[in-house]
């Protein structure tokens, strides 16, 4: 069973979505300017950490807390594009450590500063990361999980992908939810209008519907590795966004 605890969403502006891919709401319910985005490059190694995160300007790092220790960082390649890229960055003694950087997708029309129900845009901002679950057991987390039947994901996706599969594993982004409770949860603090179930969940090789998805050898690697204990965020949003 998952427990809770107080945790704060942390957001540059707020924002949101609605269960990815159609079938994370279907089965339990409880109640900018415009410059070039980079391509994808190999993650730093671990001897090169660096003082700040790269490609995050001054106001998108001013908005990670200072006890955060682990920054899911999401890129999108522009404002309007389902492609990001996704990479695991650790507060070290000297610095900020980058990890490899994973080809991923946002949402099908790209990103939005005030996310809605059923606009197809991924939320921008930074958000804490509290609860995961999943149709799978746990592999081994550090983050309460929930697993549970109703993470079954039938149906095709907007390429004609099959589904099946990609909420095997999910990470509940804390955005326009109840943190401390399981991602399936239905409690919508700033209404169902500003969507919901916005997640970390495996990817289907398609945009999703809001979410931001990676391969499952990833979400695995992420679900042994973020900590509460290190107050892990996901920060998100194009590349000239997480510029500013």
């Amino acid at each position: 069973m998952i427990h809770r605890r107080t945790a704060v969403a942390l957001l540059a502006s707020p924002l949101l979505l609605t269960g990815c891919g159609g079938g994370a709401e279907a089965t339990e319910r409880r109640t900018p300017p415009t410059r070039p985005a980079p391509t994808a490059t190999p993650g730093i190694q671990a001897e090169q950490a660096s003082h700040g995160i790269p490609g995050l300007g001054p106001v998108t790092s001013a908005a990670i807390p200072e006890r955060c220790e682990q920054a899911v960082v999401v890129t999108g390649r522009g404002k309007d594009s389902p492609l990001c890229t996704v990479v695991l960055h650790r507060r070290t003694a000297t610095g900020w450590q980058s990890g490899p950087a994973w080809p991923g997708h946002n949402a099908l029309r790209g990103w939005s500063a005030h996310h809605v129900l059923g606009d197809l845009r991924s939320p921008l901002g930074v958000y804490t990361l509290s609860d995961a679950g999943g149709l799978l057991p746990d592999p081994g987390g550090k983050l309460p999980y929930h697993r549970s039947g109703g993470f079954h994901s039938p149906g095709t996706g907007f390429e004609g992908e099959p589904l099946e599969g990609c909420f095997d594993y999910v990470i509940a982004i804390d955005y326009n939810r109840e943190p401390g409770t399981s991602p399936l949860d239905w409690t919508r603090p700033l209404g169902p209008k500003r969507g919901g179930g916005v997640w970390l969940h495996v990817d289907h090789g398609g945009p999703t519907h809001g979410c931001v998805s990676v391969a499952k050898a990833h979400m695995r690697e992420l679900l042994r590795t973020l900590d509460p204990h290190r107050h892990p965020v996901v920060v998100m949003g194009y590349a000239d966004f997480l510029a500013a």
